[in-house]
């Protein structure tokens, strides 16, 4: 992918992400609210603070449905196709320790995918009446840190260079 390619990825995740989330924002607190006001969460995601709107949020959460299809759900879609056509590239390959380095490889990275977009689907496409503060705040966990932390490491151990310099660090750190 060229440099200007991905710049203009970027730019268009920004141009399109921030006025969906400041539309949200200010749909959401626009509405009366009643009670403490004291969000039993980690941050100030959607689910937690429509849970504390007092009056009818039924419009604030199918637009929540189709922003979450679009963003959620299309880009796990094409990269499960994506994922299929790689299966079916490695499953012609001749050698089959070939065939099962790569689906090494390509298991560990569905595994991110699928948790990554998965606690997410869970969380944003779920009705206000099914609510848990429990669950969300578990869920949220692996979308903003588990996932985050393993996708490095998922990388980095699959890099033969990476696994020689550690060992090489790990007897180095044995022998002091």
């Amino acid at each position: 992918m060229s440099n200007k390619l991905c710049i203009q990825l970027a730019a268009g995740c920004w141009v399109s992400g921030i006025p969906v989330h400041m539309g949200f924002t200010y749909l959401i607190f626009s509405l009366p609210f009643c009670g403490p006001n004291q969000l039993n969460h980690f941050f100030c995601d959607i689910p937690p603070v429509l849970a504390l709107v007092c009056g009818d949020t039924l419009v604030i959460e199918m637009l929540i449905y189709v922003i979450a299809l679009l963003v959620v759900t299309i880009p796990f879609l094409l990269i499960l196709g994506s994922y299929v056509r790689i299966i079916s590239t490695i499953l012609k390959l001749p050698s089959a320790s070939g065939r099962q380095k790569a689906f090494s490889t390509c298991s560990s990275h569905l595994m991110v995918v699928a948790l990554f977009f998965g606690s997410g689907i869970i969380t944003y496409l779920k009705p206000k009446s099914s609510y848990s503060a429990g669950a969300d705040k578990f869920l949220s966990l692996f979308y903003t840190i588990v996932t985050p932390m393993f996708n490095p490491m998922i990388y980095c151990l699959r890099n033969q260079d990476f696994m020689k310099a550690l060992k090489k660090f790990h007897l180095k750190w044995i022998m002091l």
